[in-house]
């Protein structure tokens, strides 16, 4: 039986092959994410409703189940037409989740066009769809090292 909450099987098959660098996006419902990923990723499509999973619910799993080296957010150029003055909500609530998960990262932001490039890399093995709605909601994970003491 598993001891994380991350229950769904092809998404555990897929970060099971992952290994240290390995990047996994959780894409919110805007997210181009056929076309935006890497050519050796794959798609998983999770989105049951609008709204339905949120990026946020899919990260409290993923922290469950690996060990996570950064975590990036798609920065929001000045002159984007839905930029706005500050961080997006959401950023806030994936920092207390974060915290909440024992993790002392922090979310690092990096400017949309850098954020796709990094999703097309060749270590992109991943990428989770969700329904959210939410602007500016999305999220990559590098996968750490597992280390038992």
């Amino acid at each position: 039986m598993l001891q994380s909450t991350l229950l769904h099987p092809e998404i555990l098959r897929i970060c099971a092959r992952g290994g240290h660098h390995s990047k996994i996006l959780i894409a919110d419902g805007n997210y181009p994410a056929y076309t935006k990923r890497g050519p050796l990723s794959e798609l998983v499509c999770l989105q049951l409703c609008p709204g339905v999973p949120t990026v946020s619910q899919v990260l409290k799993s993923l922290l469950t189940a690996l060990p996570i080296d950064e975590i990036q957010t798609m920065g929001i150029p000045e002159d984007d037409p839905y930029a706005y003055e500050g961080d997006p909500i959401v950023w806030g609530e994936y920092r207390e989740i974060i915290k909440k998960s024992g993790s002392e990262l922090d979310l690092v932001p990096i400017l949309k066009w850098d954020f796709y490039q990094a999703v097309e890399s060749p270590d992109h093995i991943l990428t989770i769809q969700t329904a959210d709605q939410r602007t500016w909601a999305n999220v990559l994970l590098t996968i750490g090292c597992r280390v038992d003491f």
